[in-house]
């Protein structure tokens, strides 16, 4: 499960991003829309900001914008920004590695390998899906509904 804060993040970042014409979108006006608590979205902003992802401008017609284009921005790296290494193992981060400390031998530990199989497919999706490629999903029926239907 992803953190309040990731969640946010993104929910944030869709937000902005979604603004016609590089229009900021004030601290505010995120929250109220999304729910979010203000005082913690200012947080999450800041580090989206110093992440070199968000820019804040004053003024106006202040409050933020995408510094980066959104097709430049995965899941992935914004997950990684709030909740540290994806890995569901230490042996298993790229960014993080560290051997697990009761670990006889990598190559044959069967925990491994089956972790690595479903990491490597979540990871790909992760660091492959943008928030542009969220944007130009048709939020006609979401995702966890079509789940719902199918079982």
């Amino acid at each position: 499960m992803i953190s309040n804060k990731a969640k946010y993040a993104l929910r944030a970042l869709l937000a902005i991003a979604a603004q016609h014409g590089g229009e900021a979108l004030t601290s505010i006006e995120i929250a109220k829309r999304h729910r979010i608590p203000h005082k913690f979205l200012e947080q999450i902003l800041l580090d989206l900001k110093k992440a070199g992802i968000l820019e804040s401008r004053r003024g106006k017609l202040g409050g933020y914008v995408m510094l980066r284009p959104a097709d430049t921005i995965t899941f992935g790296e914004v997950l990684r920004i709030f909740e540290g290494p994806l890995a569901p193992l230490p042996c298993l981060s790229r960014n993080a590695y560290r051997r697990c400390e009761d670990c006889e031998n990598e190559a044959r530990c069967e925990i491994r390998r089956e972790f690595a199989r479903s990491y490597e497919a979540s990871r790909q999706v992760l660091d492959s899906r943008t928030i542009a490629d969220a944007l130009a999903e048709s939020p006609a029926m979401p995702f966890v509904a079509q789940d719902r239907r199918a079982g």
